[in-house]
């Protein structure tokens, strides 16, 4: 079993940079990957990157600029994602997922446990 709980949304001005956090609580984490997803109401939930738990190796998907940074804190039991320069377009609800390892990370099946989210409003 493992828990997530996001935390560091809320309303930022556009070109501000943002992290967002996902503490996470659970035994034997090493054979997870934790990945962060976004959906705006209405559209599809979109996958934005992850992290190897184990070997901190990150996969981002081909439409992901160089804006957003995955990260793990294994002491710390804490997953991040970093955007850079936000845009009001990034305005969405983010959550993060951790799901047993496989070769690829953007399949949203690959993911048994999700957060709550947390809310990103940018305001331009």
């Amino acid at each position: 079993q493992v828990q997530l709980v996001e935390s560091g949304g809320g309303l930022v001005q556009a070109a501000d940079s943002l992290t967002l956090s996902c503490a996470v609580s659970g035994r034997n984490l090493r054979p997870y990957v934790m990945g962060w997803f976004r959906q705006v109401s209405g559209k599809e939930r979109e996958f934005i990157g992850a992290v190897s738990w184990n070997t901190a190796l990150t996969q981002y998907p081909g439409y992901v600029k160089e804006r957003f940074t995955v990260s793990r804190d294994d002491v710390a039991n804490v997953v991040y994602l970093q955007v850079e320069k936000v845009k009001p377009e990034d305005t969405a609800l983010y959550t993060c997922a951790a799901g047993v390892y496989r070769s690829d990370w953007s399949q949203i099946d690959l993911y048994n446990y999700w957060g709550q989210g947390t809310q990103v409003t940018v305001s331009s």
